[in-house]
């Protein structure tokens, strides 16, 4: 398995050990409490506005794949919402836990980077693939990580109920509320 595909496979799982450290190293203080949850609730509703719009296959674990290429929604604005969410809501989590900073946080820029640059590559080359010139024209007018203000919008998928996304997006929110309890703790036994 060649790297992109490992950092693909295991998305979800390789925060994981920066998360403990983060939690080990905690020191949080009242206001990087209070602006790291706001940071992560940030990146987690913007995952569930993305999930809305791509749906449940979004979580998939095995080969890169898409039905459709998804434009619409908060994919008019940048081609890779899931992945800012991901980047806000794990960068809240350190805010909250406050460890070893600054030193903590530029670790994670980097590890962040590096994992999902491999990632989006993987998955851009799909995406020349199956969908070619539709795909090159949609690379043009929206960003990959910086989104734009305007919604470029060219397509007409509609969003699923906020039900729906909620139930996909369950173990993040899970993980999310465990790691804030846990921070508390921590905070309280600090």
């Amino acid at each position: 398995m060649r790297y992109k595909e490992f950092f693909f496979t295991y998305r979800s799982y390789t925060p994981i050990p920066v998360i403990l450290i983060a939690l080990i190293l905690a020191r949080p203080s009242l206001a990087s409490f209070i602006f790291g949850l706001l940071i992560a609730i940030s990146g987690e509703s913007i995952r569930i506005w993305s999930i809305r719009y791509a749906g449940s296959a979004t979580r998939t674990t095995g080969e890169v794949g898409a039905d459709e290429l998804v434009t619409t929604g908060p994919y008019g604005h940048l081609r890779n919402p899931l992945y800012l969410g991901n980047f806000l809501l794990s960068f809240g989590v350190l805010i909250m836990a406050w460890p070893w900073m600054p030193w903590f946080l530029l670790l994670y820029l980097l590890l962040f980077y590096f994992q999902y640059s491999a990632i989006i590559s993987l998955e851009e080359d799909f995406l020349r693939k199956k969908f070619g010139a539709v795909y090159s024209e949609y690379e043009k007018h929206v960003p990959r990580f910086v989104p734009r203000l305007s919604n470029w919008g060219e397509g007409n998928r509609k969003p699923t109920g906020l039900a729906k996304a909620l139930r996909t997006e369950r173990n993040s929110l899970q993980s999310l509320s465990i790691v804030t309890i846990l921070l508390i703790l921590r905070w309280i036994f600090l």
